[in-house]
């Protein structure tokens, strides 16, 4: 990766970066490495599996909002193929695991669980059963969270070709 042409951080350091004990360089990192994927996939790709094996320990509720936001966008259907390939070769379960985790946390930020909502959404493709509970999920969470959830609930619902009403708010 080359930031403005004169620096060149290897997206693995930008990782482990996002991890640094200063709150305020963890977070830039993690806004970078976001920034880095969307606009240079190919760039993210060398460290696509690293930063899989490392999703599940970020705890940095700052980063964990990029972090979420890059696999929602690894686990689309028009993700780049080459990381629909590592996705392939990765373990789900700790992915699966870590987004469950995050989404029911009750510290954890709307914004983060809407990026696990997501994910959730999108790895139900792979395996049926991720889909059977996250419905049941969102059942239970969307009375008890914002209606910024309730909207996004709704989204996810529709994504998954659920008829509407199932549940009320």
């Amino acid at each position: 990766m080359c930031i403005r042409d004169r620096h060149h951080i290897p997206v693995k350091d930008l990782v482990d970066l996002t991890f640094d004990s200063d709150d305020k360089v963890s977070f830039r990192a993690a806004w970078i490495l976001e920034n880095v994927y969307v606009s240079r996939p190919a760039d993210f790709l060398p460290a696509a599996a690293y930063f899989l094996n490392r999703f599940a320990t970020q705890d940095n509720l700052s980063c964990r909002r990029h972090y979420g936001k890059i696999l929602a966008l690894m686990t689309k259907r028009n993700a780049p193929q080459a990381i629909k390939e590592v996705l392939a070769q990765h373990p789900l379960d700790a992915l699966v695991e870590t987004s469950f985790a995050w989404l029911i946390d009750e510290e954890v930020p709307v914004a983060i669980k809407s990026h696990m909502l997501n994910i959730l959404a999108n790895l139900s493709a792979r395996q049926d059963w991720i889909r059977d509970e996250l419905l049941q999920t969102m059942d239970c969470l969307v009375n008890k969270e914002s209606i910024a959830f309730f909207a996004k609930a709704k989204q996810i619902r529709k994504q998954l070709k659920v008829k509407p009403g199932a549940y009320s708010r």
